[in-house]
């Protein structure tokens, strides 16, 4: 009797295992949080301004506009046009601490099975004197060509195709989660890690605050501080806003580095994309959809560096919303038919 007990004993645990799920990846501490990105009303869709033909400017906009083609006629091969010049939504960026945290598709935590990528806070510090947090985040891209897929503009050539997509997901890639291994990419930050080049960054914090950063000053992201090294890793990070800007902007100007993203502005933009090693700023506008989209104001979606002081309230939630999303808005200047 006893013999057959245990048999069944062990039956029942073997059973329980082969049925048992894993802790849901989102629960305790680590809880990913977000929501779906509603393509109607969390989009800032005046961050589509201004429109421009050559350079008068057809649909004004009180936000800072690049220079574009003096000419309103191009010419692409033997084929002719407009020079026409616009904001696009292009794409969506998880930024967490958490990993496998996709923000803008409902706060869905994956869990692949073994630990990678985990990313915190700590501090504060004393550096210098002062006290400092350090942070590290992990970054999601996503392809989101909005204006196309939902066919607002039919047959119009300037537009980027596709449909939504997962482009990246920086958990795999070592050289997101080593400083050291990111040097492979940005050898020259050896050459701005000194306070002179850090002090310029106080022009281009408010260059970029009033109107658009400076695209001379490369090394800085403006407000929020450098864009070396090329990875998640914050060490002086003022709060989640700020530090989740400074992160995707250094994704951004990564992507570039890796030949991964294009230039679009300007004449060279005008018959296609072009490379672009160095990342212009001012080529890009990025504005909160999560926890908290922003969708009106004069800074609903500012430059890269901007202070993050003049953006609308509500975008760091304790504990249920301290995970950031993105919609990343992309300067175009085409030659359209």
């Amino acid at each position: 009797m006893n013999r057959l007990r245990l048999t069944l004993a062990a039956a029942l645990t073997a059973l329980g295992l082969a049925f048992a799920t894993p802790a849901a990846a989102d629960a305790g501490p680590g809880r990913c949080t977000g929501s779906f990105v509603n393509p109607i009303t969390d989009i800032c869709w005046s961050c589509l301004f201004p429109i421009s033909v050559g350079g008068l400017e057809i649909w004004p906009s009180d936000r800072p506009d690049p220079d574009n083609p003096g000419s309103p006629l191009c010419l692409c091969g033997i084929r002719p046009g407009i020079a026409m010049g616009f904001w696009e939504p292009v794409r969506l960026a998880d930024v967490s601490m958490k990993p496998w945290c996709f923000v803008n598709l409902g706060g869905m935590k994956l869990d692949p099975g073994f630990d990678i990528g985990f990313r915190s806070i700590s501090g504060p510090s004393a550096v210098g004197g002062a006290s400092q947090y350090y942070s590290s985040w992990h970054v999601h891209w996503y392809a989101y060509p909005l204006i196309y897929w939902m066919e607002i503009v039919a047959d119009f050539l300037c537009l980027e195709p596709g449909s939504v997509d997962i482009l990246y997901i920086s958990e795999i890639d070592p050289l997101w989660q080593d400083s050291e291994l990111t040097a492979i990419i940005n050898p020259e930050a050896v050459l701005f890690a000194n306070p002179l080049a850090l002090a310029a960054c106080a022009a281009d914090c408010v260059s970029a605050t009033t109107g658009l950063p400076r695209d001379e000053l490369f090394w800085c992201a403006g407000c929020q501080g450098s864009m070396y090294p090329m990875n998640g890793n914050v060490s002086a990070s003022i709060g989640h806003v700020q530090a989740s800007r400074l992160v995707l902007s250094r994704f951004a100007f990564k992507l570039h580095r890796e030949l991964v993203a294009w230039g679009t502005m300007g004449s060279e933009g005008l018959c296609g994309k072009y490379l672009m090693p160095v990342m212009r700023k001012q080529q890009y506008r990025f504005q909160a959809t999560n926890p908290s989209p922003a969708t009106s104001g004069r800074y609903a979606c500012p430059p890269v560096g901007a202070s993050t002081t003049f953006q609308s309230a509500g975008q760091v939630v304790p504990a249920i919303g301290e995970d950031m999303g993105y919609l990343v808005w992309r300067k175009r200047n085409c030659c359209a038919l």
